[in-house]
């Protein structure tokens, strides 16, 4: 990427929609809207002081909702340009209130609230489409509980756990365990601030507080006569402050005691063909989840030498050049198993484990397994807005919803001089989808020169 961004060919429009394109293959005009960053790209420097003082916290969906930015950040470390962006829907300066504390903190001067859009002409001899792909929704599989059962995870969820700047700092620790954690962090919170307040009725009687509730629960403390006026006027108010503690204090032991046993997952199950090579859904098979979840499968072994994988799939499809090698591989060095069946469903037991219960497809018969964290491979969809790509391009989409393109011209669409590829085009997996973006990249250039010929003659 830094490669791209520092190319002197090659324009970056970052943050950035087209909104309509206009004429013909090597005669484009582009109209492009360039958002409101709230952010000077020419002056900021990419330190992120903006985003260490900034109050407010929304979750992360880079992370997939497993951890928490600020309203002005950066979509990921490496993006390229470096460069900060402000959350129009939760900044407080851009919601009406009070803050602009990360204008202050920046020493560049590179906030500017009173941006706005602009808009860009741009003449374009060819047009290449490379949207991406969005993740199935595995919601809708109701028998796999991913909205219920905390430690039910898809595949891109525990990619961010893996990663050294992911969300649990590339440790396997189980969200069911890190919402304990969580818990405890809050309650520990207000224990503390509940603390202070009983100190100072402490201080001021010189009785210590389970004593004096001790008391008041008895009777003793409210029968006696010689109780001090200033004791009679805070008897009730720090009877209350005692209570409202115990009932942090309590379930705060209770969690302590439960979070005791926590350790990273070590037993994990992939499930194969979430939502593709289904009739439901997606009946194509997506290609490259099987090779996701050994990579997967493999580096959590790399992490944690006592971690076990079991891969439940149909078959694993293996079809690239050296991945039949890497899934033995996998098995043999990785302590990776793999399992001919289907899963039917999942429930939990009483420590949130996930338990599977699914059909031996070799035996015949249906078994039940316990792990510490299951995960789904889920299939490749088209991104939610090709509809509307395709309507401003004017091309057409397929009966899967992926950009339609000519069999035997298979990057062309049914516009000349607009190309497809990548997982725009069908799902695949990098080395294809690089190897196909070369192949719309001289698709382009072809376009391109063959206009320039025909003005030339």
């Amino acid at each position: 990427m830094l490669d791209v961004g520092r190319h002197p060919n090659i324009t970056l429009l970052a943050y950035s929609e087209l909104e309509k394109i206009e004429g013909e293959a090597g005669n484009f005009t582009a109209i492009v809207r360039r958002k409101a960053r709230f952010v000077e790209e020419d002056k900021c420097t990419g330190c992120g002081a903006c985003a260490e003082v900034c109050p407010t916290s929304v979750l992360d969906l880079y992370n997939e909702g497993h951890a928490e930015r600020k309203a002005i950040y950066s979509w990921f470390a490496q993006g390229i340009p470096s460069t900060h962006v402000i959350d129009p829907d939760h900044c407080r300066v851009l919601t009406g209130k009070k803050c602009g504390i990360c204008q202050k903190k920046c020493e560049a001067g590179a906030i500017n609230f009173d941006q706005k859009d602009s808009i860009l002409e741009l003449m374009v001899g060819a047009v290449i489409v490379a949207t991406g792909y969005d993740v199935f929704d595995p919601a809708k599989l109701p028998e796999y509980r991913y909205t219920q059962l905390d430690n039910v995870i898809t595949a891109m969820e525990f990619e961010r756990f893996l990663s050294a700047s992911g969300p649990t700092e590339g440790h396997l620790y189980r969200p069911s365990d890190r919402k304990v954690t969580a818990q405890i962090t809050v309650l520990e919170k207000k224990v503390k601030k509940s603390q202070k307040a009983l100190d100072r009725f402490e201080k001021n009687h010189g009785i210590k507080s389970d004593d004096f509730y001790t008391a008041c629960k008895e009777g003793s403390l409210n029968s006696s006569e010689d109780l001090e006026k200033d004791l009679i006027k805070d008897r009730d108010k720090w009877f209350k402050k005692y209570e409202a503690h115990l009932e942090n204090t309590n379930p705060l032991e209770v969690l302590k005691e439960k979070a005791k046993g926590f350790t990273t997952a070590k037993n994990l199950a992939f499930i194969q063909c979430v939502g593709s090579r289904d009739l439901r859904f997606y009946p194509f098979c997506s290609g490259y989840c099987c090779m996701h979840s050994i990579k997967e499968a493999i580096i959590a072994h790399e992490h944690d030498n006592d971690t076990h994988s079991v891969i439940f799939g149909m078959d694993i499809r293996a079809v690239g050049k050296g991945f039949e090698e890497y899934k033995v591989r996998g098995g043999n060095n990785s302590n990776i198993s793999y399992k001919r069946s289907r899963v039917a469903e999942i429930t939990k037991n009483a420590d949130e484990s996930p338990v599977l219960i699914y059909e031996d497809t070799l035996e015949q018969k249906v078994k039940k397994q316990i792990f510490d964290l299951v995960v789904l491979a889920t299939a490749c969809a088209p991104v939610k807005s090709t509809q509307k790509i395709a309507d401003t391009l004017s091309i057409d989409v397929d009966a899967y919803g992926f950009f339609k393109t000519q069999p035997a011209n298979p990057l062309d669409t049914s516009r000349d001089g607009i190309f497809v590829c990548g997982c725009a085009h069908s799902p695949m997996d990098i080395p294809e989808s690089v190897a196909q973006a070369s192949s719309a990249a001289a698709r382009a250039v072809q376009a391109v020169m063959k206009k320039n010929d025909k003005k030339a003659s």
